[in-house]
């Protein structure tokens, strides 16, 4: 067994579909590459897409790091097999019951978007084994390749306005970088708008997983500077802040966050951690993402930024995992990091799936349910709902 290629990734999600046509949907995606392929999601779920709230499961992102592919594509085939045959799932040490896989499949909806960035990952797999980006050809008087999609999205793109010039933040303007250009503006690239599509059509997405290699480590928002929760004013809408983000321990300027959003990431995140060790004892940090480098642009800033900028759209709990050791393990190291990764997402669907409920339906949307009041006074509300 080896790595999936680009057509060999697509031609596994329109056969699992197949294979299971009650619980799965393939989703095409509206924009092609730069060099015309067609990319895919596959949704996992009982459901309807808009009945209950979804998880969006990026990978491939970064052309060089292999194994995140295979693995949202194994972790799409366990699950639906899992749920048809009413059995559980093992990864190594760590154990899932029947019981698990049915409330992920049942009660949750995943969208599973292997390879964000097919060209890249084609380019990577036999040409240039640790190219990066996308492949966006020269443009405007630049002679250079490609676009780093996870500094494309919109969050203080433009790091030039947004950060201390000493702050070292992980992007760059330079069209011939080969590591973190940003592109010409914030999604510009159609692989980037795919992943804001995806946000757009299926408001009701309120996890966000984008698995990147090799740290390994599990991050969670945000990238931009160091986590505060006392100045609300202190945030990345605020222009009053433009030119100082981004230095280590200043107490000029620190990314605001709830206290009880950092409580509930941090325990979704430790859920994880402690699914993957127990595969086979390799311990995944958990920490802030700032705690790498200062970063603009990234695809789980943007997601977790989407309801602060407009409070029309739900809140996103957004994470990086980064697996593994190395971009390109061996396959056999390849198979015990998908285990990781897999036990991981996992571990987060049970827990995504206890928040909606276990055996009674969902609840309809706010939209549907009235109180009624019967007889004069309010001390007993008896609540109907109903759909539609």
């Amino acid at each position: 067994m080896s790595y999936l290629n680009v057509t060999e990734i697509e031609s596994a999600l329109v056969n699992l579909q197949a294979a299971y046509p009650q619980t799965s949907e393939l989703v095409t995606l509206p924009h092609l590459s730069h060099e015309g392929r067609q990319t895919h999601v596959l949704r996992i779920g009982a459901q309807g897409s808009g009945d209950t709230d979804g998880v969006l499961l990026l990978g491939g992102v970064h052309a060089r790091e292999w194994v995140p592919p295979d693995a949202l594509v194994s972790l799409a085939a366990d699950l639906l097999e899992a749920h048809q045959l009413g059995t559980g799932l093992v990864y190594g040490g760590q154990s899932f019951t029947a019981d698990d896989v049915r409330q992920i499949v049942e009660r949750v909806n995943l969208f599973v978007y292997p390879c964000v960035n097919p060209d890249g990952r084609s380019y990577s797999q036999t040409t240039s084994p640790m190219w990066r980006k996308n492949r966006r050809p020269p443009s405007g008087g630049a002679a250079c390749v490609g676009v780093d999609i996870n500094r494309n999205f919109d969050f203080l793109w433009d790091h030039t306005v947004h950060f201390a010039a000493d702050s070292h933040v992980q992007t760059s303007s330079d069209p011939c970088d080969p590591q973190v250009y940003r592109g010409p503006s914030s999604a510009s690239e159609p692989e980037t708008q795919n992943v804001v599509w995806l946000a757009d059509t299926y408001p009701r997405i309120r996890w966000h997983v984008d698995v990147h290699s090799a740290v390994p480590d599990i991050l969670y928002s945000w990238g931009s500077d160091e986590n505060q929760s006392a100045h609300p004013d202190q945030n990345f809408l605020n222009p009053a802040f433009d030119g100082v983000r981004g230095r280590p321990h200043d107490a000029a300027y620190g990314e605001y966050i709830e206290p009880d959003d950092l409580d509930r990431v941090r325990t979704l995140a430790d859920r994880m951690h402690d699914a993957i060790r127990a595969v086979r004892g390799d311990s995944y940090g958990v920490e802030q993402a700032y705690s790498l480098y200062p970063t603009s642009g990234a695809s789980d800033d943007y997601a977790a930024s989407r309801s602060r900028a407009r409070p029309d759209v739900a809140e996103i709990d957004a994470f990086t995992i980064e697996c593994g050791h190395s971009f390109q393990p061996t396959w056999a190291e390849a198979e015990n990091v998908i285990r990781e990764v897999s036990a991981g997402l996992v571990a987060l669907g049970v827990a995504a799936a206890s928040t909606i409920g276990s055996d009674e339906p969902p609840v309809p949307s706010a939209n549907s349910i009235a109180l009624v009041r019967q007889m004069p006074g309010w001390a007993s509300i008896p609540v109907a709902a109903a759909d539609g």
